[in-house]
């Protein structure tokens, strides 16, 4: 039998209906897809804007919500004592010294702020600022008076630990700034925040938190001491600047400042900060969950999802990776333990000399201000989470500075003395 071919024009009309038909099948699975989002946003409803709940969100998210779930896991809150007991010396007259234990996950901050030693809460309701999503309305509500109530006015109010009202806008779940404190530190800086990219958002709704700060005098509101900005050699001058001591030591009768874990300062300027990263792409890296990707609300070390973190940029494999962390974290505690250990030193030289007849009261009190220096370079270091490891050349540069202020503390203590020690 003689074998026919199509013509040209009746494979292009073929053609053209294969088209059409696809093109109307696609059609109509998006606008079957597009229905169905949209009844199922319908059926969801809207988060109402004062939720506080992060439950209630959760029924809205609820792979998001799992993950936030996970903090719940993170349950070890040894003392910070046991590995740094030169801690417990520096801190003496503080609340700090004694009790002061590593933090647990997120979902904690409300169990655990109650069950700190009461000394802690002299500051007032300030302690409970980054503890609850309830804060911000609270503060909304009271206003100046939020600041100046005792820590149970407040705490009494509290039912809901840090969750997801904390960060997001319940009607558009955009990143949102909600404490008070790093609004007014930008704008004293001339900056606007609102001006902020996504990408730098998603550093600083970390930083309404994990930053230093301390309680204005009077107002006793929580302060971020940006003025001269983010370093500690910085802050330090603003302080100065200020004539600002949260308290004396007993024994070096020093006036001091407590820094407060600085991880948003030291991560700026750093070798991830400055290649474009911010603190959600390591501490809330995509997952895979069944077969949607979600951002992980379990805040941890990244050491703990390491390929989902470190690997998305890093190839050289797990094992290698959590080595350089390793070294890092090591060589930085350290060099830390050799600081405390010689500040320790320091506070000892300066009580001897306080305590001698006929001490030199200028050459003393340059020794305090050697104390005072070095204690808060090496503090800025020593509670920062992350063991140097969020930016490991200024960890070390600060540790050099506490170390070499603590040595000129001792000689000018000795010195005061006029060798009658």
């Amino acid at each position: 039998m003689e074998k026919r071919s199509l013509s040209g024009k009746a494979l292009v009309l073929i053609i053209s209906l294969i088209v059409v038909l696809v093109g109307s099948i696609a059609v109509v699975i998006c606008i079957f897809d597009s229905n169905n989002q949209k009844l199922k946003t319908e059926q969801l409803g809207q988060i109402a804007a004062d939720e506080v709940d992060p439950a209630v969100w959760g029924q809205y998210y609820p792979m998001h919500y799992q993950s936030y779930l996970q903090n719940g896991e993170n349950t070890e809150m040894p003392s910070h004592f046991e590995t740094k007991p030169y801690m417990k010396i520096l801190y003496a007259g503080l609340g700090y010294a004694n009790e002061f234990n590593e933090p647990r996950g997120h979902v904690y901050t409300l169990e655990d702020i109650r069950a700190v030693d009461p000394s802690r809460y002299k500051v007032g309701a300030s302690c409970n600022t980054c503890k609850s999503t309830q804060i911000p309305g609270l503060i909304e509500k009271y206003g100046a008076e939020y600041y100046t109530s005792s820590f149970e006015e407040i705490n009494s109010q509290l039912e809901y630990p840090i969750g997801c009202l904390d960060c997001h806008n319940p009607e558009t779940m955009e990143l949102r700034i909600s404490r008070p404190a790093l609004i007014e530190a930008f704008a004293r800086q001339g900056k606007d925040i609102t001006q902020a990219t996504r990408q730098e958002m998603r550093s600083l709704v970390c930083a309404q938190c994990h930053v230093t700060y301390y309680f204005e005098p009077g107002t006793k509101k929580v302060m971020f001491p940006w003025d001269k900005g983010v370093k500690a050699d910085q802050i330090l001058e603003y302080f100065d600047e200020k004539n600002f001591n949260e308290w004396k030591h007993p024994d070096a009768d020093t006036g001091l400042v407590k820094a407060r874990h600085a991880e948003y300062e030291v991560f700026q300027g750093s070798t991830h900060e400055s290649a474009g990263l911010a603190c959600a792409d390591c501490h809330m890296p995509y997952m895979k969950m069944g077969n949607t990707k979600v951002s992980s609300h379990y805040w941890t070390s990244p050491l703990k999802n390491i390929e989902e973190s470190c690997g998305v940029c890093h190839r050289e494999g797990a094992e290698w990776l959590e080595s350089r962390v390793d070294d890092i974290q090591a060589k930085t505690k350290e060099i830390q333990d050799i600081a405390g250990e010689t500040m320790v030193q320091a506070v000892e030289e300066i009580a001897i000399a306080r305590q001698t007849p006929g001490v030199n009261a200028d050459l003393l009190a340059q020794a305090q201000q050697m104390h005072r220096d070095g204690q808060w370079y090496l503090d800025y270091v020593m509670v920062t989470n992350g063991y140097g490891f969020h930016n490991p050349m200024e960890s070390m540069n600060n540790l050099g500075k506490a170390i070499d202020f603590a040595h000129q503390a001792i000689q000018l203590a000795r010195d005061a003395t006029g060798g009658k020690t």
